[in-house]
């Protein structure tokens, strides 16, 4: 196995993030077809409480033809590392060129109720993680690249982590102005999956609305709190729903238009 990375094939540069663990995985296979017929190049979806990302990306790769899958991300602390190394060969060498293996260190408070464990060091242990992976033997899938990896980073470190332990970043509830801080750290090459939240359809008031609701557990987060004032807020933006400024800081308002150069987002 060489250290290189399978290579991936993107359709389009613009892609879904969507949460499908409450969805029967049947239904979910049905929505991204749909998804790939819209003209989606990637679906990424995260690891909560639920199902298990990995059976989730190889139940969508096998729905569909063409489009890229994600974990966006899978977590580090519910599986060893030799199972996501080798999960993700198998996926990479199933579907070459269409699977991504997004790892993240997830949050404290969620991981000590959800598993009992300490969350200790994330940078140190998302950097033994890698080591790890890359310590799993050719003999694992004969002849498979690794799969190609992203990390969820926020902050300066493991935003460079991503560039020298991985293959980019996927930056989660950021700014456009975020994502260019991670590109000047990660350089030119190295992807950034940056996800943007958008509330469409209906009036304003109620776009409004549900970009708060989005954002509601997400305020409750030190690892994204910390993130947002790294990016220039402060407490008083973290009000229950979060203020003006920080919503439509963080989340697209407007009418979408799916056109064959690209998304558009009309405000």
């Amino acid at each position: 196995m060489t250290n290189k990375p399978a290579p991936i094939d993107f359709p389009s540069k613009v892609g879904i993030f969507w949460y499908s663990e409450f969805w029967p995985m049947r239904g979910a296979q049905e929505a991204a077809r749909e998804i790939e017929a819209l003209g989606f190049g990637s679906l990424f979806m995260p690891e909560a409480s639920g199902k298990e990302a990995l059976v989730q990306s190889a139940a969508f790769l096998a729905g569909t033809e063409r489009l890229v899958v994600g974990t966006g991300i899978a977590n580090i602390h519910v599986r060893i590392p030799s199972a996501a190394e080798t999960g993700g060969r198998i996926l990479s060498a199933l579907h070459p060129g269409r699977f991504v293996l997004g790892l993240g260190v997830s949050h404290a408070g969620f991981m000590e109720h959800a598993t009992g464990g300490a969350y200790v060091k994330p940078l140190s242990m998302m950097r033994s993680y890698l080591e790890r992976m890359n310590a799993v033997p050719p003999e694992v899938e004969p002849g498979a690249a690794r799969p190609a990896r992203r990390l969820a980073a926020l902050g300066p470190k493991m935003i460079e982590l991503s560039g020298n332990g991985a293959d980019g970043a996927i930056p989660y509830l950021v700014t456009p102005g975020q994502t260019q801080v991670t590109r000047s750290i990660l350089g030119a090459d190295p992807w950034i999956v940056s996800e943007q939240a958008v509330a469409i359809s209906g009036d304003r008031a109620d776009q409004l609305r549900r970009a708060r609701a989005h954002l509601g557990m997400y305020l409750q987060a030190p690892n994204y709190r910390n993130s947002w004032l790294r990016q220039g807020f402060d407490e008083s933006d973290f009000v229950p729903g979060g203020s003006g400024r920080l919503v439509r800081a963080l989340v697209g308002m407007g009418m979408l238009l799916w056109m064959s150069s690209g998304m558009f987002l009309i405000v």
